[in-house]
């Protein structure tokens, strides 16, 4: 906070050097947006616990993670500010517990997303004045702070299941309404405790990382993503070499805990729990618990007192530390805690970046093969730096560059990375298929090798009518005109003798030019240049209905070679 409140209020430049002791090298802490408190949001959503369906949607597209489940035990219940609305929770093995909706007014922007996706026949989530809810913070720190998490029988891999897991991503600055950062909140739900994270310079790295905010978190045993903003045009080489670094530590150490498992003299137990560390290595979870026993094992190890022993000299000798190669190697595997979870390396940016000035080094990384997993947020323009057009942006769209429309369509990015046949490949739009969201996403991470997905982001540039609040029905509406197809490309079904392409959104449905005309990007060349937006307009239309028939052609061919 010595930095973060003057900083804030603009009062950076009245700092001494000497503040800044300690960060010589650009390393901030984590989680400094929690402290900030905004209280932005002129209204705020609140929960009735009588009409929830438990489903977890609000908290799921959620842009700022200020909106979470919890699962409480009467204890905790008993404990909680006053005011607590709860519900007893449903599901076959949650009984005994009771569901609450914890909210974050002071961190709110008032977007209105989790009451505009809420299924409920009566919403259970409204917006009313933030003035009105101030009182329910100590409610939200009391759940964040002191209720456990809990082992419930649903599936992290789930839409509800993944909204139990803590976001190590919260309380951004990006817009109101966002429809990059519920993404990247949902991919740090996911696999935050393990992520390495490339981000190319652009709204993601604005969100994601502006000193002294910092959005990205831990849980509750200090894991969370390790994030760094590279340059725009080589973000996709930096992630690259954070995986090729972080990869010969990692066969280092592991040459190093096959050589402990060989020596006859190494105590039993530690060689048990490395040979099991060896096998699991490359399993994300596994990995996680015998890479704890192992460090475990070899801290204990290392406060041994060998007072009175035959190996007390050697050990004053060499500083209290036993000399041996056993020990040695002990001490490495404690100095290398860091490698011994399975990694997960994450390339961030926009369409700026992925299709335009970064494109070169993506296509080398992604046709390197290695496990590396590409996000685009895809808003077809590049939005932090004013609107310009991008080779994302889409024929007939206005933007900076383009003041008369695209007159050209948007690059294929997505088709460019199929072409390889060793690349999984996914597009995605959360609020049109939350469950194709989430599994792309686990499908990609879990791949051993390289992975695109390509990601529907409204963004303010579009001129949304609807606003930023139907962030996700405009995802849906995107998709169900057409404008925007869903589908995911695995090669591991092609190798099992399997159609690798699953189609997951229908056919246009003939509403195409009604999205267009939904969004100013659009509706302004109407305006400006009425017969030019014919022609744009229905070349666009027509385009769209070819690029489905081509999806399902190529679906048909990749049956044929079965």
């Amino acid at each position: 906070t010595n930095l973060l409140e003057p900083i804030n209020a603009q009062k950076g430049d009245d700092l001494p050097v000497s503040a800044f002791k300690g960060y010589e090298d650009g390393v901030m802490d984590m989680g400094l947006t929690a402290f900030e408190k905004r209280g932005i949001a002129t209204r705020v959503p609140v929960w009735d616990a009588e009409k929830c369906l438990q489903c977890n949607r609000c908290a799921f597209v959620c842009p700022h993670a200020v909106i979470r489940p919890f699962a409480m035990t009467e204890q905790e219940l008993a404990a909680a500010p006053e005011g607590t609305v709860y519900a007893n929770m449903n599901g076959k093995g949650c009984e005994g517990l009771q569901f609450a909706m914890a909210i974050s007014a002071l961190d709110c922007t008032g977007c209105g997303s989790c009451a505009n996706v809420c299924p409920a026949k009566e919403k259970a989530i409204v917006m009313k004045p933030l003035e009105e809810r101030l009182d329910a913070q100590p409610i939200f720190d009391y759940a964040v702070e002191k209720v456990t998490k809990k082992d419930i029988p649903v599936d992290k891999l789930t839409v509800k299941g993944s909204q139990f897991e803590k976001p190590l991503f919260e309380f951004s600055g990006a817009c109101a309404g966002c429809g990059e950062t519920p993404y990247a909140k949902l991919i740090t739900q996911l696999f935050g405790d393990r992520m390495h994270i490339a981000n190319a310079t652009g709204c993601s790295s604005i969100w994601g990382g502006s000193a002294p905010s910092t959005p990205y978190t831990v849980n509750s045993k200090g894991r969370g993503p390790a994030w760094s903003n590279s340059l725009f045009e080589d973000n996709a080489e930096f992630g690259l070499g954070m995986l090729s670094g972080v990869k010969q530590r990692r066969a280092r150490l592991a040459a190093s805990v096959r050589r402990f498992t060989e020596i006859e003299y190494a105590d039993e137990t530690i060689v048990a729990a490395a040979k099991a560390w060896l096998d699991a290595m490359e399993d994300a979870e596994a990995s996680k618990t015998t890479g704890d026993k192992l460090l475990e094992l070899c801290v204990a190890n290392g406060k041994r007192d060998f007072t009175g022993t035959p190996f007390e000299e050697a050990w004053l000798n060499n500083g209290k530390k036993c000399p041996c190669e056993a020990c040695a190697i002990c001490r490495e595997i404690v100095e290398s805690a860091d490698l011994l979870v399975k990694p997960s390396f994450w390339c961030f940016g926009g369409d700026g970046w992925a299709y335009d000035i970064g494109y070169g080094g993506l296509d080398h990384v992604l046709a390197s093969g290695e496990n590396i997993n590409v996000f685009v947020f895809d808003t077809e323009v590049y939005s932090n730096t004013g609107g310009q057009a991008s080779k994302a942006t889409p024929i007939g769209a206005v933007a900076q560059f383009a003041a008369a429309g695209k007159a050209v369509k948007k690059k294929d990015l997505a088709q460019i990375a199929i072409s390889y046949g060793y690349i999984y490949v996914a597009q995605i739009a959360m609020g049109a298929d939350y469950n194709q969201c989430i599994k792309a996403l686990t499908e990609a991470e879990s791949y051993d090798g390289p992975s695109l997905v390509i990601a529907y982001a409204p963004c303010i540039n579009h001129g949304a009518r609807a606003g930023m609040g139907k962030s996700q029905s405009i995802m849906k509406a995107a998709v169900d005109a057409g404008y925007w197809n869903l589908f995911r490309f695995d090669p591991r079904l092609e190798a099992a003798g399997k159609n690798p392409l699953s189609i997951d959104s229908g056919a246009p449905s003939g509403k195409y030019e009604d999205f267009l005309m939904s969004e100013v990007r659009y509706s302004s060349l109407a305006l400006s240049f009425p017969e030019r937006a014919k022609v744009l307009f229905k070349e666009a239309a027509e385009g769209a209905e070819v690029k489905y028939k081509k999806l399902l052609l190529q679906k048909q061919m990749y049956e044929l070679d079965k």
